[in-house]
């Protein structure tokens, strides 16, 4: 089932042919940036984050 696309996913520094180096140098950025650890979704850790936030702080503009 290995298809030749899955060879940059599972080795970010292998050599794609035709590949420019600024292609190069993002694709090895959006593998470094998938392999941080996500901060986790939804649940109580979600609401704690929204209840942090005053209601109106995030525009101060509109405040009397």
């Amino acid at each position: 089932m290995s298809t030749s696309d899955d060879t940059p996913a599972a080795e970010p520094t292998a050599e794609i042919p035709g590949e420019t180096p600024v292609q190069r140098a993002l694709r090895l950025k959006k593998a470094a940036i998938d392999a941080r650890p996500k901060p986790p979704r939804g649940g109580k850790f979600q609401r704690e984050q929204a209840a942090r936030v005053a209601t109106g702080k995030s525009k101060p503009w509109m405040s009397r």
